[in-house]
């Protein structure tokens, strides 16, 4: 019991995160965001390989990869125009992204499973 204390006491704090700042200029970032957000409106709840494999088809010019891809999604989850949900698949958890009004439609990504069943 002390020593758990004393490893609690003795463990740092999570260092706040500062706000994200987009170096690339703003038409371009208004360019990338739209292209996000149509593509999460149209497509629904997307992981963000999902949403990376759908914006390769348009052949974004601004965007130079899928680091910068998920950099620009978590500044408009920041602005809240993107929403993360998690949804757990069995003992997996997979997080999605929405836009903000969207009602969340997940459907089971992985086959073989089913809605957990009640115990009798």
């Amino acid at each position: 019991m002390f020593a758990t204390a004393i490893r609690y006491i003795a463990k740092k704090p999570k260092p706040k995160m500062k706000p994200i700042e987009l170096k690339t200029p703003p038409e371009q970032t208004q360019t990338i965001t739209r292209v996000i957000f149509d593509v999460l409106k149209e497509h629904g709840p997307l992981t963000v390989a999902d949403t990376w494999e759908h914006v390769k088809t348009i052949g974004l010019k601004g965007l130079t990869s899928k680091r910068h891809m998920k950099i620009v999604m978590r500044w408009m989850r920041e602005r809240q125009k993107l929403r993360q949900i998690c949804n757990h698949v069995g003992p997996h958890k997979q997080f999605l992204y929405t836009t903000w009004f969207t009602k969340p439609d997940i459907k089971q990504t992985r086959p073989g499973t089913d809605a957990p069943r009640p115990k009798p």
